[in-house]
């Protein structure tokens, strides 16, 4: 598979062992090495209930309760498991930053 190159907002999944899931702008993406390169990057340590899981993250964006980071400028994200292209919706929700 090739790299994946684009300016999509997206949510990005880790492995088991990672744990972790952001947000940002997909600089580059390798599956062969499951890396990506985001910017504009947020983690969310939290997602309430009402954002309904990862999915609900891409669909909609964070929802009250939840708690998402300050962004930072760029980050390459190792054990990616998955890339999700996000709506406009969920890249303002984002882009908040929530932290209740």
């Amino acid at each position: 598979m090739k790299k994946m190159k684009t300016k999509q907002y997206v949510v990005v999944t880790t492995d088991k062992d990672r744990r972790g899931v952001f947000g940002g702008f997909l600089k580059s993406y390798d599956p062969a090495t499951q890396i990506a390169k985001l910017t504009e990057a947020r983690i969310a340590l939290y997602w309430s209930a009402e954002t309904k899981g990862v999915f609900g993250l891409a669909a909609i964006g964070p929802q009250d309760g939840s708690r998402v980071s300050h962004a930072v400028p760029e980050i390459e994200v190792n054990g990616v498991t998955a890339v999700i292209n996000c709506t406009d919706e969920a890249v303002k929700q984002w882009e908040k930053g929530i932290w209740n």
